[in-house]
């Protein structure tokens, strides 16, 4: 018993992901200039958010997604809150469809990834449009939103990693 206490350690299902997206947020976001072009700024964020609503929801993950959402705000200097809502509204949505995604093999996870970084992103756009009266360039958001969409892997490794975790589902 003492190994299945340990798998669902919630350092280690929540906190070590958590540091590993904030790690990746701030590697990408260093001023480094490939052939001219700056890396992408993929929302490592997601990774956690899908995982964390697909597998285990808990109540302590909306509280982290906002300190993760906090924290990319503060990193890519936008309207601190912005990131946050949008987390949680993506989260929202994988709770909500989770049932439908029981069973599903890989390219409709990947779709389904994609569909949960659009109701994200898709939040985020139309909020900022409400508040500022402007749209946010839709080029820039569609080279934010590519480059998230191919983290799916990780988000998969995360969830197979803990799926067995949970000793209600053995």
């Amino acid at each position: 018993m003492a190994g299945l206490t340990e798998r669902l350690d919630p350092v280690r299902w929540m906190g070590v992901p958590m540091a590993a997206c904030m790690a990746g947020t701030l590697l990408f976001a260093a001023p480094i200039r490939v052939f001219g072009l700056r890396l992408p700024e993929p929302v490592f964020a997601m990774v956690v958010v899908f995982a964390w609503a697909v597998l285990r929801p808990t109540i302590l993950a909306p509280l982290l997604l906002l300190v993760l959402g906090l924290f990319d705000d503060l990193v890519w200097g936008g309207r601190v809150g912005l990131w946050g809502l949008g987390l949680l509204v993506a989260y929202g949505f994988v709770l909500v469809t989770r049932n439908m995604m029981s069973g599903q093999g890989r390219p409709m996870m990947w779709v389904w990834w994609a569909a949960t970084l659009s109701v994200c992103m898709g939040s985020i756009y139309l909020t900022v449009r409400l508040l500022t009266g402007n749209a946010p360039d839709l080029l820039a958001v569609g080279g934010q939103w590519l480059p998230t969409v191919l983290l799916y892997p990780l988000a998969e490794r995360l969830i197979a990693q803990f799926e067995d975790a949970d000793p209600r589902f053995r």
